[in-house]
């Protein structure tokens, strides 16, 4: 396991934090084969939180809400990041790439400009819990080919402080750089576990679009004394205020587990048809019939 140490670099502190915009409660849908899920970043908030399209939360130990899985289905334009909690999923896909989620692992996958993939259940019963994050490409990267890859919860970076463990999937925390960098959107992608009281402090750069799910215990944003109080299953959408470096988080009295996620606007058009995520109507037209003709095989 890759950690880090809080006396190695130092990380400047935050001096004016972010705060919380609004409280998203998110809906509960299916999708797949019937997978039972709540849709915390639906399509109205894709402007909002560009980069970023969509953000699933699965969790039951109910098999029937997730034992379907998701049959093969296709992705062209964007960039899909899955982290288990919970659970063994097995992903193929029409590339040949292979792989198995366990809890703490991750699978990144860059659709490109087409892929058909599966995510199955490798188990029967027990629980199923993870997220999964749709993360939009750049218009000059949309046709680019298809990637994957696996990383083990042994080989995401981890950095840890008094009371503060801190898994870097993507981006940088603390002198620690995650799993996966990507230059155009500059993603982080933070797990944070804190113990009670704890205060974390993350910079954020200025204009970077950022929020947070907290799916065990509760945080307060800005600080315990006027800050804004999180509790699990909810995504609260974090301000930008002039002048604002990055987000002040301090754990509830139970402790917290949450996701913390930011990255650079493209400020591009976005058309969306389902799995299909171009700049341009004829752009999704194309896609649509480029699967009706087997070309994302």
């Amino acid at each position: 396991m890759n950690t880090f140490t809080p006396t190695e670099t130092p990380t400047p502190g935050v001096t004016h934090s972010r705060g919380v915009e609004r409280l998203v409660q998110g809906q509960a849908t299916s999708d797949g084969a019937g997978v039972r899920l709540t849709r915390l970043l639906t399509q109205d908030l894709q402007r909002r939180l560009d980069p970023f399209l969509m953000l699933d939360l699965f969790g039951t130990d109910n098999p029937g809400d997730y034992i379907g899985g998701f049959p093969d289905h296709p992705h062209r334009g964007f960039e899909t990041i899955t982290y288990m909690l919970q659970g063994r999923m097995r992903h193929r896909d029409s590339a040949g790439n292979e792989g198995l989620l366990v809890p703490g692992s991750v699978q990144w996958m860059t659709a490109g400009r087409g892929v058909i993939h599966s995510e199955m259940p490798e188990q029967e019963d027990g629980a199923m819990e993870g997220f999964q994050l749709w993360l939009n490409l750049p218009a000059g990267a949309k046709m680019r080919e298809p990637w994957y890859r696996d990383v083990s919860s042994a080989e995401v970076p981890e950095w840890h402080g008094p009371g503060a463990d801190v898994r870097v999937i993507a981006g940088h925390s603390h002198g620690v750089a995650g799993a996966v960098q990507r230059e155009h959107t500059e993603p982080l992608y933070l797990d944070l576990h804190l113990q009670p009281g704890v205060r974390f402090e993350q910079p954020l750069p200025a204009g970077h679009h950022a929020f947070l799910v907290v799916y065990r215990g509760s945080l307060s944003v800005g600080g315990a004394a006027s800050g804004t109080v999180v509790r699990p299953r909810r995504m609260a959408i974090l301000d930008e205020p002039s002048g604002s470096d990055g987000v002040v988080l301090e754990a509830g009295v139970d402790g917290v587990r949450a996701i913390l996620v930011a990255g650079r606007p493209l400020k591009e058009p976005i058309a969306q048809y389902g799995p299909f995520v171009m700049n341009t109507q004829q752009e999704i037209f194309q896609a649509v019939e480029d699967f009706r003709a087997g070309r994302l095989a």
